[in-house]
C-alpha cells in the first residue's frame, strides 16, 4: 500500500511466517559481560541472570555459579551481598529501579568502576594456570579451539553466547 506524498514514506509487506513445525530455542541468553549500567560493567548481565533465575528459566548451563564466579567478582567489588541483590530485584520491576538504588547505594569512584572492568576483561590472569587450563578446557568443549581472537573468557562468554 502506497500513501500519499508527506504522510509516509515506506513499504508495507507481509511475509509468511515460520513453519508449523518450526521451534526457537528454549535458551534465553543474559546480557553481554561488557553491558554497563550506573557505570559497572557485568552489572546489567547479572541482573539478567537473577531476573531469569526468579521466573525458573535460568538454564541449567549457568544456575551452579549464580552469585559466583564474576557474579561474585562484581559483588566484591560493588561491597553487596548475593541476597541483597536476589532481593532487590525481586522487587524492582525495571532495570531503571536496579540501577537507581545502585547509584544510591553503592558508592564507588570512577576509578573502582574501572578497576573492575579491567579485572573483569583480564580473566584469565596469565599466572593463573588453573584458570588457563578451565579457559582452554572450555573453549574445546565448545568447539571454539580455532577461534584465536577469543583470549578472555569475556570474550568466550560473548562467542559461546553467539556475540562473537
Amino acid at each position: 500500500m502506497r500513501w500519499p506524498v508527506g504522510i509516509a514514506n515506506f513499504k508495507f509487506e507481509i511475509f509468511p511466517g515460520l513453519p508449523d513445525d518450526a521451534a526457537m530455542s528454549d535458551l534465553i541468553y543474559p546480557r553481554s559481560p561488557r553491558e554497563t549500567m550506573a557505570g559497572w560493567s557485568y552489572l546489567p548481565r547479572y541482573i539478567d541472570k537473577i531476573r531469569l533465575h526468579l521466573a525458573g528459566q535460568l538454564h541449567a548451563d549457568y544456575q551452579e555459579n549464580l552469585g559466583k564466579g564474576f557474579d561474585a567478582m562484581w559483588l566484591k567489588h560493588a561491597g553487596v551481598t548475593h541476597d541483597q541483590m536476589l532481593t532487590l530485584v525481586k522487587n524492582s520491576l525495571t532495570d531503571g529501579q536496579v540501577c537507581d538504588w545502585v547509584f544510591h547505594n553503592v558508592k564507588k569512584t570512577d576509578a573502582e568502576k574501572a578497576a573492575h572492568r579491567a579485572d573483569l576483561l583480564s580473566r584469565p590472569l596469565a599466572n593463573d594456570p588453573k584458570a588457563l587450563e578451565r579457559f582452554k578446557l572450555r573453549k574445546q568443549e565448545s568447539g571454539l579451539s580455532h577461534r584465536d581472537d577469543i583470549t578472555t573468557f569475556v570474550d568466550y562468554i560473548d562467542a559461546d553466547e553467539k556475540r562473537l
